[in-house]
């Protein structure tokens, strides 16, 4: 909790844990497996079906949101034809990365 020294207005701030070296892993994999289930459909066409914006399509599909909402990759899932056990299951059995390495789009197929 922090409190303002001008107004005395206290204010809770969150802090967001850094994410771990196996969450952004596991981040850059689902989007890789989102991209490849994507095939030759525009972003625009698969974020309008999910009810989400191309923006937040792309920085999914590039790992720069490794971890977005359950609903949202339900609703991608649906969207893409995939289920969330085959999403859970596929994302659960990647591993750390060693330093330097990092999942590529075929890794995903």
């Amino acid at each position: 909790m922090c409190t303002n020294y001008y107004t005395g207005i206290s204010i809770t701030v969150m802090v967001r844990t850094p994410l771990t070296p196996l969450e952004r892993e596991r981040g850059r994999f689902l989007g890789a497996l989102l991209r490849q289930a994507r095939g030759e459909r525009s972003m625009a066409e698969i974020a309008a079906g999910a009810g989400i914006s191309a923006e937040t399509l792309r920085k999914i599909e590039t790992g720069r949101a490794p971890t977005p909402a359950f609903f949202t990759i339900a609703a991608l899932a649906a969207t893409l034809g995939l289920t969330l056990g085959e999403i859970a299951e596929r994302c659960a059995a990647v591993t750390a990365p060693e330093p330097g390495e990092g999942v590529t789009e075929e890794a995903a197929a």
